[in-house]
C-alpha cells in the first residue's frame, strides 16, 4: 500500500464520516493516510465497477494540501480532509459528469452542482464518481455503456439502482459517504440493497442545481453513508441545520401500513421487519397497525402519470448552458427503451394529452395531503415500510425478477414503496435490518411528515441503534 504502514496506524477503511473528519481534525491520522487506505481498498474492489470517473494522483494532492492547512492552524470544516463519492449524475468541475450515458461521455460542467459544492466548502475531497443506471432511469445500474456495477456482497447481483455505484462503493469501505439522486427510490433501493444508509430529504429541501435532469418534480439529491450519524451531518453541511433533537424510543409512536406495502412481500424481508418490530417494542416504542385513508384514490389519479411539461423545461434549460442538441443528446443514448421514451418526450409536438406541470404538481399535492392527513390523525411520529420487496437479484434480469415464485416485472416491483414516498414529497430513510439466508442485505424505511427531516433523522439513528450491525463484505466471498 503506497505511502501507508498499515501495522503502524491500523485499518480505517471502516470509520464513519463523522468518525474520519473527527480524527483527521485531532491529527490522529492524516488526509493523506486515509486517502491511501481508501485508494488501496478501491483497487480490492476494482471488480465492483462502482466509478465511471476517479483520479488518485489528484487526490492525493488533495489530502497533501488538506493536511498543510490543518497544520497552518486555520479553522477546519466539518468535512475536512475527508473524501466523498458523488452519483455521476451531479456536476463536478473537476470531473466530467456523465450521467452514466455516452451522450455525456466529455461533458464537464462549469460549476459544481449547489448541493456538492456545500460539501467541498466543508473540506470534503472528490474520490470519484460513481456508475450509475443510464440517465438515472432504472433500478439495475445494468449500464450498457460503462458495465454493470456489482454488489459488494454478491458480484453475481444487482446493487440497486439507479445510484448503485455510490451505494457499491460506500457499502465496499472504499469511501466513507457520499450522494446519490432519488426520482422514485433510485437512492433507496441501492442503499437497501448493498446494506448501506440513504436518505431523501424532504422535496425541495435541497436545490436541484447542477444536477442531469430526468423527472425535474420530484429528483432530488441525497446523502448515503455506513451510519445514520452521517446522513445527519451531510445534510446539516447542505441546509446548514445542524439541530438534532434528542429522540426516545419509549416515546415514539411507530405505524405500519399493512395495505398496499406490505402485499406481496418476500417473506424474508417480513421476517427481517418483525424482527425490528420486535425490538422497538422491547425499547418501548408503540408500534401500531393503520391504514392510510385516501392513498388508493392518489394512486388511480396518478396511474401511468407520464413524464411531465416541467420536466421538458428542465432538458431545455440543460441542453441551452450545456451547448448540447436535443438530437445529438438522444441518439447518443445506449438503451433502446431509454432512448426511445426521451425522443417521444422530447419531439413528439402535440402536447394536447401531455400532462402539464400544473397536473404534475395537484397530483403531488394530493399525495402530499394524504400523507400529512395519515400523520396527523394517528398522531405518528414515523412509519416503517419495506424500501425493496425482495433482496438482490441477478445482473441481467432487467425486465422480470423472480418474486415469491412467480415472474414480475423488474422495475415496478422495486419502485413499488419507494416511488408513494417520492410523490407525496416525504423526507424518507433506509437503514439495513438484516441479512437473507445466504447473506444478502435487507432494509428498513423509516418515512415522517413532510418538512421533519431533522426528527426524523434522530428517529433513524435511535432505530439504528437496536437494530443488529452487518458484516462488512469481504472481496474473496464476493467473487
Amino acid at each position: 500500500m503506497a505511502g501507508v504502514n498499515t501495522e503502524q496506524f491500523g485499518d480505517y477503511t471502516g470509520m464513519t464520516a463523522s468518525e474520519a473528519a473527527n480524527a483527521i481534525r485531532k491529527g490522529v491520522f492524516s488526509a493523506e493516510t486515509f486517502v491511501e487506505q481508501l485508494i488501496a481498498q478501491d483497487h480490492e474492489w476494482a471488480a465492483l465497477n462502482a466509478f465511471i470517473s476517479r483520479d488518485h494522483d489528484t487526490l492525493r494532492e488533495a489530502a497533501h494540501a488538506a493536511d498543510k492547512v490543518r497544520a497552518s492552524g486555520a479553522a477546519l470544516g466539518p468535512l475536512h480532509g475527508v473524501p466523498l463519492v458523488f452519483k455521476d449524475n451531479i456536476a463536478t468541475q473537476a470531473m466530467p459528469t456523465t450521467a452514466g450515458t455516452s451522450a455525456l461521455r466529455n461533458y464537464q460542467p462549469k460549476q459544481n452542482a449547489v448541493v456538492a459544492q456545500k460539501l467541498f466548502d466543508a473540506g470534503a475531497l472528490l474520490f470519484g464518481k460513481n456508475n450509475m443506471h443510464e440517465l438515472a432511469a432504472g433500478i439495475t445500474t445494468n449500464n450498457l455503456v460503462y458495465g454493470p456495477t456489482r454488489n459488494p456482497y454478491n458480484q453475481a447481483m444487482i446493487p440497486g439502482g439507479s445510484s448503485g455505484g455510490t451505494a457499491a462503493a460506500i457499502s465496499a469501505r472504499v469511501a466513507p459517504a457520499g450522494l446519490g439522486t432519488d426520482t422514485g427510490g433510485s437512492l433507496r433501493i441501492p442503499a437497501a440493497l448493498c446494506g448501506v444508509c440513504g436518505f431523501r430529504p424532504t422535496t425541495g429541501r435541497y436545490s436541484g442545481e447542477g444536477l442531469v435532469p430526468f423527472s425535474s418534480g420530484t429528483a432530488i439529491a441525497g446523502p448515503m453513508a455506513r451510519s445514520v450519524v452521517d446522513l445527519a451531518l451531510l445534510d446539516g453541511v447542505i441546509t446548514g441545520d445542524t439541530s438534532l433533537p434528542a429522540v426516545q424510543l419509549d416515546k415514539l409512536r411507530i405505524g405500519i401500513a399493512e395495505k398496499f406495502f406490505y402485499d406481496d412481500i418476500d417473506p424474508q424481508v417480513i421476517a427481517a421487519i418483525e424482527a425490528a418490530v420486535v425490538r422497538l417494542r422491547d425499547a418501548g416504542a408503540e408500534v401500531v397497525w393503520t391504514q392510510i385513508d385516501g392513498l388508493e384514490e392518489a394512486q388511480q389519479l396518478g396511474s401511468g402519470m407520464p413524464a411531465p411539461l416541467e420536466a421538458l423545461a428542465g432538458y431545455k434549460r440543460f441542453f441551452a448552458s450545456s451547448g448540447l442538441t436535443a438530437e445529438t443528446y438522444v441518439a447518443q443514448i445506449a438503451d433502446e427503451g431509454i432512448r426511445n421514451r426521451l425522443a417521444q418526450q422530447l419531439f413528439n409536438t402535440d402536447n394536447s394529452n401531455r400532462p402539464s406541470a400544473t397536473d404534475a404538481n395537484t397530483i403531488r399535492a394530493v399525495y402530499r395531503e394524504t400523507f400529512e392527513r395519515y400523520f396527523a390523525e394517528t398522531r405518528l411520529d414515523a412509519m416503517l415500510i419495506p424500501p425493496t420487496p425482495m433482496a438482490a437479484r441477478p445482473i441481467g434480469q432487467d425486465e422480470t425478477v423472480e418474486l415469491n415464485g412467480r415472474q414480475v416485472p423488474t422495475f415496478r416491483t422495486y419502485v413499488r414503496n419507494t416511488a408513494i414516498g417520492s410523490a407525496a414529497g416525504l423526507p424518507c430513510i433506509s437503514i439495513p435490518a438484516g441479512m437473507t439466508g445466504d447473506g444478502l442485505p435487507l432494509g428498513i424505511e423509516i418515512d415522517g411528515p413532510p418538512g421533519s427531516d431533522r426528527q426524523l433523522l434522530a428517529i433513524a439513528a435511535a432505530i439504528e441503534a437496536i437494530l443488529p450491525r452487518l458484516p462488512a463484505p469481504v472481496v474473496a466471498q464476493s467473487a
